[in-house]
């Protein structure tokens, strides 16, 4: 075995490439193909909500492995990254908006948002969002530069703790507040919505849902490669020593600012590229997905799945947002008593998550 495939074994291990390689064939081929040629009706065919559902969840996963990063790993406890997020989704909609033309309501090169409240231009931070490249551009530089920010002073001032946990929290309500304002030139509470054609395919075909949800694999894949890679390395070593024990890693010649500052920005920027799969998937962003419940809700994902493993982080995100999409349909006044509810099992019996169930019968044999 040559040192290029010894790496990667290493990287994620036999057995971890293998399920991997399962997955994707699951992603990239079978849903295709079941979309594709199986006649609706049948048992085979997956509908078009189906597509976008596991696509909106493929996303979420996206989060929660950008959280199980800063928290799992690193020992730092955000109960804001929905704001970037959000942020990514807005970056994305922004285009989507310019691309409506005057398909809209008012027939006008404005949003109908715009036009309901007589502006007579875009303001000036809508200027070149009518090309992709530009608003890609903008998903990771605009999380990214307030997340590296925000970090510099919050980490250069040892805030940490509790303390980072609710300045965070009180960080991403200061926003939604803000988004929540008509002048603020982002739909209000409405947001954005009713988009139309993305990089010139209608949005609502089966095709480019397809190409959609297959995009949305690809990162996901992309997104688990690369944290893998992150926490296996130098680099996640010392983040786990942050984590265990900063005062000893401070002493031992690191500075813990840089590391934290780094994988802090990382998180965010991962973040904002699945807001910006999630939007044209979903077809709205509004403040909501900026509420500090939200962020939350981001935690108990990973709690769920186990923190410090970046599969559980993903199979947290599932479990949670598959049982979402049916008890808001079934008993929608008692979903979030079974968050909660979730959230307390699992921290009084679950301390390792549900990956901690998985590993526990090979502990138990070795």
């Amino acid at each position: 075995m040559g040192p290029f495939a010894t790496g990667i074994t290493r990287l994620y291990g036999r057995k971890g490439w293998i399920a991997l390689a399962v997955c994707a064939a699951i992603l990239f081929v079978l849903f295709p193909l079941a979309n594709l040629v199986a006649p609706k009706g049948s048992p085979l065919y997956i509908s078009d909500y189906t597509v976008a559902l596991i696509g909106k969840i493929m996303c979420y996963a996206i989060v929660a492995v950008a959280m199980d990063l800063i928290w799992g790993y690193t020992g730092i406890l955000s109960l804001g990254h929905g704001l970037f997020f959000a942020l990514g989704g807005y970056m994305m909609g922004m285009h989507l908006m310019r691309m409506i033309g005057r398909q809209g309501q008012y027939q006008s090169d404005l949003p109908d948002f715009m036009v309901f409240l007589n502006w007579k231009a875009y303001p000036w931070y809508w200027s070149f969002t009518e090309h992709f490249w530009y608003s890609a551009l903008l998903v990771v530089l605009v999380p990214g530069a307030l997340a590296f920010v925000f970090g510099f002073f919050a980490f250069r001032s040892r805030i940490k703790g509790v303390y980072f946990s609710i300045i965070t929290q009180a960080l991403t309500f200061a926003f939604m507040l803000l988004f929540f304002r008509n002048d603020t030139g982002f739909g209000g509470n409405n947001g954005f919505t009713d988009f139309k054609r993305i990089l010139g395919y209608p949005i609502a075909t089966s095709e480019t849902r397809m190409a959609l949800f297959t995009l949305t694999a690809a990162m996901l894949i992309v997104t688990l490669l690369f944290a893998r890679y992150i926490v296996t390395s130098k680099l996640g070593r010392v983040l786990t020593a942050i984590r265990d024990a900063e005062s000893r890693v401070m002493f031992s010649g690191y500075n813990p600012v840089h590391y934290k500052l780094f994988i802090w920005t990382v998180s965010a920027v991962i973040c904002g590229i699945a807001g910006a799969l999630y939007v044209p998937q979903v077809g709205i962003i509004n403040p909501s997905e900026m509420s500090p419940a939200n962020s939350i809700e981001i935690a108990i994902w990973v709690a769920l799945g186990g923190r410090g493993s970046l599969v559980g982080a993903i199979i947290g995100a599932g479990l949670v947002n598959g049982a979402k999409s049916v008890l808001t349909v079934a008993f929608p006044e008692y979903w979030l008593f079974f968050l909660g509810l979730i959230f307390i099992l699992v921290t009084l019996f679950l301390p390792r998550g549900v990956i901690g169930l998985l590993k526990f019968p090979r502990r138990r044999r070795a």
